[in-house]
């Protein structure tokens, strides 16, 4: 196995809320979770390092996707599909930080398919003067 293909800690924790300012009031107001990003319908939390990501659903379920933080996500994604694993889609971005760097994922389910995701932060490449 490579090194990039690694699991690191869990990154991000996913839950679906019907109320997504109530959520967001609770979360920040109640538990005092830091808001890290917010977006239409979602919002970010800083859960002591691990990232709680809240999106407002009608169907709001108990279901949770465990996202696991890698180095270099086309690289693990290579070797988990070298292993059988099945992905809903391949790597992709989809967030730009102001700094330029992107929030990149990767979603795959496990045995009973159950969602289950890598993510990488990938900054933008600087050059060598």
């Amino acid at each position: 196995m490579t090194q990039a293909a690694f699991l690191g800690p869990i990154g991000q924790i996913a839950r679906t809320v019907k109320d997504i300012a109530a959520a967001k009031a609770w979360y920040g107001d109640v538990l005092g979770l830091p808001l890290l990003i917010e977006a239409q319908g979602m919002a970010f939390f800083d859960a002591g390092g691990t990232r709680l990501y809240l999106q407002q659903s009608e169907d709001a379920g108990a279901e949770s996707i465990l996202y696991f933080r890698v180095d270099d996500i086309k690289a693990a994604h290579a070797d988990l599909v070298a292993k059988g694993v099945a992905f809903l889609q391949p790597p992709h971005a989809v967030h730009r930080h102001a700094d330029g760097a992107e929030e990149w994922l990767a979603f795959f389910v496990d045995p009973e398919k159950r969602p289950l995701a890598l993510m990488a932060l990938v900054r933008p490449e600087t050059s060598n003067m």
